[in-house]
């Protein structure tokens, strides 16, 4: 995130001081953030039980995403400052039993992402007025790619989470109830993460290929459709902006249980 926002920022070096002053701020706050849970992470291990880990490589994910179009990673950066301002309203803000220290740490984190996002939408706007109907087209498909191997972070890290939580709990899981957990949480997760119903149902497709190409077929174009339909230049107001029109609201969406396809055994 922050190297790409410091690429953009190449575009405003001889222009508008104001733009480029803000995305250098969003750059240093990027890195403090990513200072601050490097920090929560190394205090919470010291007290959760060993065998915990992560399933993917920080860096390599970046590398696979800077290789997409600015169009593409800002888009994808977007729902990821959308997802952080959900969640830490719906999640965190009014929860009683959290520790006050955690929720200042997301307090202060939202403060900030909440600028982040309004700056996101701007540099993709900005971007979005300069390229062919052409070049959209194919940032579109890179955007429907990188949320497809969100999908398989999210899997992956709900797998290694359900299991860790099976070994440390303090007794044996039924068969049964490990194959609920796995669900329960790779729903959580995908809710969290993905959050469009749109967008599940495009990487639910995935597990029957064969079965589903057509539905596959119509159902990439819908999106893609619908993207084009929400693209910078409609009249949202940043913050509310483009998501609005995947028929939810980024900001006020409510914390029910987002439908998801069930899963098939195999892939968990």
């Amino acid at each position: 995130m922050g190297a790409k926002v410091l690429e953009i920022s190449r575009d405003h070096w001889l222009g508008d001081q104001v733009a480029l002053e803000a995305l250098v701020r969003f750059c240093e706050e990027e890195l403090k953030h990513q200072a601050l849970f490097r920090r929560v992470e190394a205090l919470t291990s010291e007290v959760m039980p060993a065998g915990y880990s992560f399933t993917w490589d920080p860096n390599e994910v970046a590398a696979a995403v800077l290789g997409k179009s600015s169009w593409a990673v800002l888009a994808l950066t977007l729902l990821i400052e959308l997802f952080t301002q959900s969640h830490y309203r719906e999640s965190i803000r009014e929860d009683a039993d959290l520790s006050e220290l955690f929720k200042d740490v997301f307090l202060f984190h939202w403060k900030e992402e909440t600028q982040h996002a309004i700056l996101d939408e701007l540099e993709w706007r900005r971007l979005d007025a300069g390229i062919s109907n052409e070049a959209r087209d194919a940032a579109v498909d890179e955007l429907i790619a990188l949320v497809r191997a969100v999908n398989a972070i999210v899997r992956g890290q709900a797998l290694a989470d359900s299991d860790y939580f099976a070994r440390t709990c303090g007794r044996d899981l039924s068969p049964t109830e490990l194959h609920i957990l796995r669900h329960t949480v790779l729903d959580g997760y995908r809710f969290q993460y993905i959050l469009a119903a749109e967008f599940q149902r495009l990487v639910d497709i995935d597990r029957e290929p064969t079965r589903h190409i057509d539905t596959a077929d119509r159902e990439t174009l819908d999106l893609r459709a619908r993207m084009r339909a929400v693209l910078p230049g409609t009249r949202h107001p940043p913050v509310r902006h483009a998501l609005s029109g995947f028929g939810f609201d980024a900001l006020d969406q409510p914390t029910h249980r987002v439908g998801v396809d069930a899963i098939d055994d195999t892939a968990i």
